[in-house]
């Protein structure tokens, strides 16, 4: 009878098997199982599925920073800059449009969101199930090349034309006389204009800096993690414990992938015109600016 068809009792169900190191369960069983050591799989449907709402919740939450941030991005400070830092910034919008003026934008990030969060995730984890150890741990190293890849996809799939009409969003509402009434509206008018490709500018350095910035997000997240759980991969995490480690993770790549994010919004934005590449456009930024811009 096939290993796997040969019935088991409930007091000898696969996790216990696995525990026994009993040889007639499949890998990905003895991998799934709680007890022995053995890392958890997880399936990809999961992950997309929790990725996506987690993607919706962030960026309801974080939206003004972003705003914020591609408004300070797309102020050149050889025009002069209209903009003195992040507390200027947020004033002059506040005084000029409410506080909704942080929110101008959100409907284009917020419909590319879920979708993003759950490529990511859901690529990750269909990566990391065939990266994983025969103990099914997932180290440092595999979980870059995991993350690496999961941002490459993101990137190609829903973060370049999601970024682009974002950009192109917040630079035409900062305007004197703003073109676009809505998001509709406004992706109907670039796709006119440019095209499909409108939505696909700046393909390159967003590829560049999604597989760079979820490469070191996911490997200090899995480092931290395999560290804090040491030789008991029973040990219970304490959910502030994961935030903690997310918020590490994320400011580590934030700092690693920045200079490839402004590259990208420049490039993204309604004089994306002026540059004729991702090289172009960084040398006009290091000789027009500085490196600090």
């Amino acid at each position: 009878m096939s290993s796997i068809l040969q019935p088991f009792t409930i007091t000898e169900g696969p996790c216990e098997l696995a525990r026994a190191g009993n040889k007639r369960v499949p890998r990905s069983l003895a991998a799934a199982a709680p007890g022995g050591g053995k890392g958890k799989i997880t399936h990809p449907g999961k992950a997309i599925l929790a990725g996506g709402i987690a993607g919706g919740i962030e960026i309801c939450i974080t939206f003004p920073t972003e705003y914020v941030k591609t408004q300070l991005q797309l102020d050149e400070r050889a025009n002069p800059p209209r903009y003195r830092g992040i507390g200027h910034c947020v004033t002059l919008t506040v005084q000029d449009h409410g506080v909704r003026g942080l929110y101008r934008g959100l409907s284009s990030l917020l419909y590319g969101s879920i979708p993003k969060s759950a490529v990511r995730f859901g690529t990750f984890e269909f990566l990391s199930n065939y990266a994983r150890s025969s103990t099914g741990k997932l180290d440092g190293k595999s979980s870059f090349l995991c993350g690496l890849g999961a941002g490459v996809a993101e990137a190609v799939l829903i973060v370049c034309p999601m970024e682009t009409i974002k950009v192109k969003f917040i630079h035409d509402q900062a305007s004197s006389a703003p073109r676009y009434r809505g998001f509709f509206h406004g992706v109907r008018e670039i796709i006119r204009e440019q095209g499909l490709r409108g939505t696909y500018q700046g393909l390159t350095p967003t590829i560049l800096k999604q597989g760079s910035n979820q490469a070191i997000r996911f490997y200090v997240m899995t480092s931290l993690r395999n560290w804090y759980l040491g030789d008991d991969p029973q040990r219970p995490i304490n959910p502030i414990v994961t935030g903690t480690f997310g918020a590490i993770a994320g400011a580590a790549s934030v700092f690693g992938n920045t200079p490839l994010d402004v590259i990208k919004t420049r490039m993204q934005g309604l004089e994306a015109h002026k540059y004729k590449g991702t090289l172009d456009c960084a040398s006009q930024i290091l000789r027009n600016e500085g490196p600090l811009a």
